[in-house]
């Protein structure tokens, strides 16, 4: 299993836009349209990760918990489907369907999200304010396959308590590790 940290982005960087088809539903959906009123919370991600296969339940417990306050949850696989074809669109959206995501799960054919974000690895995580300002980036907590730490989602669900009180998020954040994102070759 690689090990990819997050590249740690500047907190304060604007959201980069982005318009990408929803592998469940089929239609194109933006950032725009979908950014919460509080906050908006960007996940990458990908079905063939052990990282993300670990997290997966409490990633739609945090959504379930969350987007009654305010805050839109947006995931985006952009993995190189020819070398990873678990990670296609059509097993996207059966994951999508078999663990209930409450939340889009877009697909990022050009692989430009990823690098407009500056996505490193699955999961990566970024949270956006109200403004579409990075608040927070880096890791749901602390927990690892095999480590036999709870999956808590203790780190990001303290920067969102701290969005939807209206408090600056803390800037101490650890980053996310996992597989890194499968790039395409040129």
């Amino acid at each position: 299993m690689a090990r990819t940290p997050s590249v740690m982005t500047p907190l304060g960087k604007k959201a980069p836009d982005f318009t990408l088809p929803d592998t469940v539903s089929g239609k194109e959906l933006s950032l725009q349209a979908l950014k919460g009123a509080t906050a908006t919370v960007i996940m990458f991600i990908c079905n063939h990760c052990p990282f993300v296969k670990h997290i997966n339940q409490q990633l739609v417990n945090l959504a379930n918990d969350y987007q009654n306050k305010g805050i839109s949850f947006i995931a985006i696989s952009s993995n190189d489907v020819a070398g990873y074809p678990e990670d296609g669109p059509e097993q996207m959206k059966l994951v999508a369907t078999q663990l209930n995501y409450p939340f889009p799960y877009l697909y990022d054919a050009t692989q430009e999200a990823a690098k407009a974000y500056q996505a490193a690895c699955t999961p990566d995580f970024f949270i956006y304010d109200a403004n579409l300002s990075l608040a927070y980036r880096g890791q749901l907590d602390d927990s690892r396959p095999g480590n036999e730490k709870p999956v808590t989602g203790g780190d990001i669900r303290n920067a969102l308590d701290h969005l939807v009180e209206g408090k600056p998020v803390p800037v101490d954040q650890k980053p996310s590790i996992g597989c890194n994102i499968k790039w395409r070759e040129s």
